[in-house]
């Protein structure tokens, strides 16, 4: 049992991916315990105040087939009329790991806004690669995008 639990130990280290309490088998990636979109952050909260804010059970919605919540009702009702802008692009799934032909839930704690889009990374490591040159990662991210995505569950 021990052995197993040494093993266990070292794949999470060297996949954080693995070590994600996020499904990987939706669109929208969502946490399978409570079903809240990118851990319960507030996606608006990252453009408004640079910063990932924790929204609160009274401001949820229901979009993508997830819950998300909102610090407040306008940061609500701006999301409700826009989630294609103020919602994680490619669902939430790493667009470093896209590259690689994976998807690996993003982390709400390592996240860049770039052209006005919300993209999470499972790590801080790819989010500081994909920063020093985002238009490398979303050409090719952007190209497997659709058969990856197609390939989550409806």
């Amino acid at each position: 049992m021990a052995f197993f639990g040494l093993l266990a130990g070292i794949l999470a280290a060297n996949w954080p991916c693995l070590r994600v309490e996020a499904s990987t088998t939706e669109r929208v990636v969502t946490n399978r315990y409570s079903g809240l979109a990118i851990e319960g952050f507030d996606p608006v909260a990252y453009f408004t105040d640079a910063a990932p804010t924790l929204g609160r059970p009274e401001y949820e919605a229901a979009e993508g087939g997830a819950v998300w919540r909102f610090r407040n009702e306008g940061n609500r009702a701006w999301f409700i009329a826009n989630p294609e802008i103020y919602g994680p692009q490619f669902g939430g799934y790493d667009p470093t790991d896209l590259v690689r032909g994976v998807t690996c839930a993003g982390n709400p704690r390592f996240w860049v806004v770039a052209g006005n889009r919300l993209y999470l990374f499972n790590r801080e490591k790819s989010r500081d690669e994909f920063t020093a040159d985002p238009s490398r990662f979303l050409k090719d991210a952007e190209a497997r995008w659709p058969e990856l995505e197609e390939s989550l569950a409806q």
